[in-house]
């Protein structure tokens, strides 16, 4: 079956089985592996991409579902409110390991393009499921904080 969408501004149609998960197309088929596999049961929040501008968990979106969709990854989130949070990620030095940044990354642009100024409430309800294994849920707090002024400046 065939499956048309856009990936990153640019359409695409891949041949797939409708049933494989869109991390392995964008990971195994697109090679676009800045979309993690974390848990593949969308609970870390590694997997995170944009369908439409909204975070989605790519490990349990399947390839039939995205037909005529707009797909967004880490390697092509663009913006304002995504030029702030790269800012501030890069600012205050939020990543450890790395490994769950990019869904981090996604999730927080998300929530500022809805929510320009969030709360802290805003902000742990947002990026809830977006699992730090290094802990550094202070900084990534901080850091869309930081982003939301750049944002207003």
């Amino acid at each position: 079956m065939s499956v048309t969408f856009t990936l990153n501004g640019t359409p695409r149609t891949i041949d797939a089985d409708p049933e494989t998960p869109l991390l392995w197309v964008l990971r195994d088929d697109l090679k676009m592996t800045g979309t993690k596999f974390g848990c593949g049961i969308a609970q870390c929040g590694a997997c995170t991409v944009h369908l439409d501008g909204d975070p989605i968990r790519s490990c349990q979106t399947l390839l039939e579902d995205i037909e005529g969709a707009s797909i967004t990854t880490i390697e092509g989130v663009n913006g304002k409110a995504a030029a702030a949070v790269k800012a501030a990620w890069s600012e205050l030095d939020v990543p450890q390991c790395g490994y769950c940044q990019s869904g981090q990354i996604l999730a927080a642009t998300a929530l500022l393009t809805e929510t320009p100024k969030p709360t802290d409430e805003d902000i742990d309800y947002a990026m809830d499921g977006n699992v730090c294994r290094c802990a550094t849920y202070a900084r990534i707090r901080k850091a869309i904080h930081v982003a939301a002024d750049k944002m207003e400046a």
